[in-house]
């Protein structure tokens, strides 16, 4: 897997989606995952650059391979901020008038219908979440 390091602020997204996308287009990953996978990314490395530190900045680590047969992408991403696990939340109620819905939830959801599967897990310190996607 190829990583990149970089402290976890939202001006470093546009390095971690041309670090992901560069990965993608060497494999020829068609448009349609490209763009899904791109936009888990973002979602993701977002939601690490405001929450996971705060109101401190950590570092953030991303992995990304593209590989086996059929190609599968693996994003993975570290941080050692505070414990979180996004999959514990319960999803929001897309049924409900937006004046009604909490707050939140989306971006996590989008990423789950997106992805073939995102697994987390808090390991000697650190958030790791990993998505993978079959293209």
């Amino acid at each position: 897997m190829k990583e990149i390091r970089l402290p976890a602020k939202t001006e470093n997204l546009k390095k971690v989606i041309d670090f992901v996308s560069s990965e993608l287009e060497i494999h020829s990953c068609p448009l349609r995952a490209k763009f899904q996978i791109e936009l888990a990314v973002e979602e993701i490395f977002v939601n690490i650059a405001n929450y996971a530190y705060r109101p401190e900045v950590g570092e953030a680590t991303v992995r990304c391979s593209v590989e086996g047969e059929p190609l599968q992408v693996t994003v993975q991403f570290f941080d050692r901020g505070k414990e979180y696990n996004p999959l514990s939340r319960e999803a929001p109620d897309t049924s409900l008038p937006l004046e009604d819905r909490e707050i939140g939830g989306l971006g996590i959801l989008l990423v789950k219908k997106n992805m073939d599967s995102i697994d987390y897990e808090y390991r000697e310190g650190k958030n790791i979440l990993t998505i993978k996607k079959k293209v």
